[in-house]
């Protein structure tokens, strides 16, 4: 198995949650913290049950899973599995099961002992959701009042590791340094004007043309956007995806897959592909800046779906995307 940068911290950490129930593992895109951690916690001696992986988004969640059980020579639905809305594969033998944050809060609420789960792993815990801050409540309650033994360990690559630390009693922090291969940016200037996906579009040509090899995933802030950009690149010479929310786990699949005979790709996707997920072949990134977020209006008591300006945290993960298996 390739060394992954994480590996170089994994004793630490399992050190540390020997000594006692909480840990922050601060590591950077592409450690491997994703699929690396919660493998490592199963020999454990304190771990005899289950260990949670928790994962922002359906698509992570399932794609993580999936990466562990190839890791481990098996087929999800065995020693991991996954369950997310719609969609899970896990048996009586599943000892690790990554999940989304919305199905680990109502099991949560359903059986507040966690009865069988050794350890909860809240992964990219900085994108900071509802269902995110709720479990983690959850979860570190439950560890108070019902469960001392439980392991919590919140995970991220741009977290501030020590006021995070702070609300865990002080728990060690963890870091792991250094990316798997090197990354070099490039700021290309938008002209305000002109439509974002007439800006994309040529973008994204200019990438493919400058990099002879591997496949290219651009950030779109919506679905809209998407299509008009994949209508703006037709004839390009390279198979076109598209990724997003709304699409079935098939066609989901299908775009983090790598090319038909040897071709190169190209992923048009929203911010569902930001974290925790490794697109074999991507060496090259095309970020608009923008992304759509769900958004609370005060004066009209409801939740609007706005678009605005990546935060510089998705900017680091959007990049870090590339450069996490080649350079």
């Amino acid at each position: 198995m390739t060394a992954l940068p994480i590996h170089a911290v994994l004793p630490d950490l399992l050190a540390a949650l020997r000594a006692g129930s909480n840990a922050v593992l601060v590591a950077p895109p592409g450690a491997g913290k994703t699929t690396a951690v919660a493998p490592a916690l199963l020999d454990e001696p304190w771990c005899g049950g289950q260990v949670l992986l928790l994962s922002p988004r359906r698509l992570a969640a399932r794609a993580a899973a999936e990466r562990i059980a190839e890791m481990m020579g098996e087929q999800p639905g065995g020693t991991v599995g996954y369950a997310t809305r719609m969609d899970s594969k896990s048996s009586a033998r599943t000892r690790l099961l990554v999940l989304t944050e919305g199905i680990f809060v109502r099991r949560i609420q359903d059986d507040p002992e966690l009865a069988g789960v050794s350890a909860v792993l809240f992964d990219e815990v900085h994108e900071r959701s509802l269902d995110s801050d709720f479990g983690l409540a959850l979860a570190l309650d439950a560890q108070g009042a019902l469960r001392p033994d439980l392991r919590i360990v919140p995970m991220s690559a741009t977290l501030d590791g020590a006021r995070f630390a702070a609300l865990l009693d002080d728990a060690p922090v963890i870091e792991s340094e250094g990316r798997i291969q090197p990354l070099e940016l490039r700021h290309v200037g938008r002209m305000a004007e002109k439509r974002i996906e007439d800006e994309m579009a040529a973008a994204i040509r200019r990438a493919l043309a400058e990099e002879a090899e591997g496949d290219l995933l651009a950030f779109l802030p919506g679905v809209r956007e998407i299509e008009r950009t994949a209508e703006r690149i037709e004839g390009l010479g390279a198979q076109v995806h598209m990724l997003h929310g709304s699409l079935d786990p098939g066609a989901q699949r299908a775009a983090i897959r790598p090319a038909r005979d040897g071709g190169r790709k190209v992923i048009l996707a929203t911010s569902i592909a930001e974290t925790s997920l490794t697109i074999d072949g991507v060496r090259i990134v095309v970020d608009s800046g923008l992304a759509r977020r769900p958004r609370y209006d005060r004066s009209a008591g409801v939740t609007r779906l706005v678009t605005e300006r990546a935060s510089q945290a998705s900017a680091t993960q959007r990049a870090g995307r590339a450069a996490r298996q080649r350079p």
